[in-house]
């Protein structure tokens, strides 16, 4: 995963960290999206960091394809930390020309720079209906 510089602005390497995580999802490589996730990440449902690696590596288990397309990013920047929502369609399939699933969620998320890198350390996200 390319990391932002730690001269870019704050929320050119906010952006720079969204895009390769969402580029690691897309290629499936978990391990690499995982970069980005803090040690005390909480999320939905008392999902802690491994609950998340491992929701991930089950996604991507059950599907030969995963593409995500997210929409524009509501980034409110304060000091070391910052609010990022957006929305986002995850589609998977086996192969072939239209995918099995897709899903588009709206997602809340919290970051804070940890060691000059951007890493999310708290996310909500709920299905669009």
């Amino acid at each position: 995963m390319l990391a932002a510089c730690a001269s870019d602005p704050p929320e050119a390497a906010l952006r720079a960290q969204l895009r390769d995580m969402q580029l690691a999802a897309s290629e499936r490589r978990v391990g690499d999206f995982m970069q980005g996730v803090s040690d005390d990440f909480a999320g939905n449902n008392a999902t802690d960091r491994a609950a998340l690696h491992n929701l991930l590596r089950s996604q991507m288990l059950g599907k030969s394809s995963v593409n995500v397309a997210s929409g524009p990013l509501e980034i409110q920047l304060r000091g070391k930390t910052a609010t990022v929502k957006f929305s986002v369609v995850l589609t998977g399939g086996s192969g072939r020309w239209l995918p099995d699933s897709a899903q588009s969620y709206s997602i809340s998320s919290g970051w804070r720079l940890e060691d000059g890198e951007w890493k999310v350390y708290y996310a909500d996200w709920r299905p669009n209906l």
